[in-house]
């Protein structure tokens, strides 16, 4: 008896694993993030208000091409909730001798793949989500594929490593991450199931710094090892090659294609900026106060003119609520000082003692965030820069450091009335800041080129 329902169990697993194995649409590139096939997670919300583009799995260069192959669209919706769309068709599975003498036609697949950060601690993060909300198209309509779906958790690290920034991953889930697979050989088939663990890692390295760096690829997918390159073209296009289960690579040409047959994979993406204009800035001083370093030009993306009008528009807004916020905190401090100088030496103990706590805690986390922005505008990358910038601010909104960093990188940028007013800011907080006092001089004055800042 127990030799019978062992039989049928293994018949259940073996059915499983062929209607598994004829239906494995997850091409490279196409899945949100910067890896091949396994998801990501990361500490910050993603600087491009959506990426998208198209990949493809070639897995026997014949005529025609035996290759998978997709194209996907995703966009952080919040600072954590991350959206992605895919459309993606498989290889001719069925072939045994001549992919020529197949009839097979693979069924065009639509998913949706949603993630969300969970957790944050340091450089440590971890987030959980679901990939391959697949429907497939067939001749009866959109058909919801329940067995594809892929319920994950992932815990990331983010190091920094000199000029390089390494990002590493180690995940588990179901789905496409946990199913039954086959091995083919000669003799006999076997199956064996999936241990639903991933793991992987990305290398971004300083070639082509100006416009992101090129980013080394390696990961474990649950079912084999993907290695892969990507290379950026401008700062809003990237290809990325690679192979998938190069373990398998002496079998590229046998037939048929499997799920863990090897590939070439090839993709190309474009992301769009949440950022601002695209042209050329002209030279100005370094947020290094002191050392007056000239950075490289660097080109913005172009966006809407309406768009970038509003955008500039508000946050010429924010920035003037700002300055009248500190402009009424001295009025109502000069009027109280004036009738009730015991109560406000009593209620600036107070401040100061809030002040210090918030600083302790928040302080090193600012200042790490302004050393990374200070990187950045040296690599050119002033986005980066602002966005870091940003941060620190929303950890200490009374840094004024941070407020003259700013107004050094809007410089840069060419919005000097924006540089003007962070300047402004900067010696609000801190009336002392000569070198800025300097900057606003030397601006007044029309002589910001030649004049020498001291650090702060």
């Amino acid at each position: 008896m127990m030799l019978k329902v062992r039989k049928y169990v293994l018949l259940f697993f073996l059915i499983s694993f062929s209607s598994l194995a004829h239906s494995v649409t997850r091409v490279a590139y196409v899945y949100p993030g910067n890896m091949m096939r396994i998801p990501t997670t990361k500490l910050e919300r993603s600087p491009y208000l959506f990426s998208a583009g198209f990949g493809t799995e070639i897995h026997r260069f014949s005529n025609p091409l035996n290759a998978t192959r997709g194209v996907y669209f995703f966009s952080d919706l919040s600072k954590s909730l991350t959206l992605g769309f895919t459309s993606s068709q498989g290889a001719d599975t069925t072939a045994l001798v001549n992919i020529l003498e197949s009839d097979f036609n693979a069924p065009v697949e639509f998913g949706f793949h949603l993630q969300n950060r969970m957790y944050m601690h340091r450089d440590i993060s971890f987030s959980v989500g679901a990939h391959d909300i697949t429907f497939e198209y067939t001749d009866e309509g959109l058909e919801l594929k329940t067995d594809k779906i892929s319920f994950f958790g992932i815990l990331g690290s983010e190091k920094t490593l000199g000029q390089y920034q390494l990002n590493t991953f180690i995940g588990f889930g179901t789905g496409g991450f946990s199913q039954a697979f086959a091995t083919r050989s000669d003799t006999d088939t076997t199956a064996r199931m999936n241990a639903g663990i991933f793991a992987g890692f990305i290398l971004n390295t300083p070639f082509f710094q100006t416009w992101g760096g090129v980013d080394f690829v390696g990961e474990f997918d649950g079912s084999g090892i993907n290695v892969g390159l990507r290379i950026p073209l401008t700062s809003d296009y990237r290809l990325s090659l690679g192979f998938t289960h190069i373990e398998n690579l002496p079998a590229f040409s046998e037939e048929p294609y499997s799920q863990t047959h090897p590939g070439f994979a090839i993709g190309l993406d474009m992301s769009v900026l949440r950022g601002i204009e695209k042209k050329e800035f002209p030279e100005g001083p370094s947020p290094y106060i002191g050392k007056g370093v000239e950075v490289p030009v660097i080109e913005r993306t172009l966006m809407d003119s309406t768009l970038h009008a509003a955008e500039k528009a508000v946050a010429m807004l924010r920035d003037s609520v700002r300055i009248t916020r500190h402009e009424l905190r001295n009025l109502s401090t000069h009027v109280a000082s004036l009738g009730q100088k015991s109560l406000i030496l009593e209620d600036s103990v107070k401040s100061m003692r809030l002040e210090s706590n918030v600083t302790q805690k928040n302080m090193n986390r600012a200042m790490r965030h302004l050393s990374r922005s200070l990187r950045y505008f040296y690599s050119g990358d002033y986005r980066e820069a602002l966005q870091e910038v940003e941060t620190a601010l929303e950890l200490n909104p009374n840094l004024a450091l941070a407020y003259a960093r700013r107004g050094s990188i809007y410089y840069k940028l060419g919005d000097v009335q924006r540089a003007t007013i962070n300047w402004n800011l900067a010696l609000k907080i801190d009336p002392e800041y000569d070198d800025v006092r300097n900057i606003l001089k030397a601006l007044h004055e029309d002589r910001l080129k030649t004049t020498s800042f001291s650090r702060e």
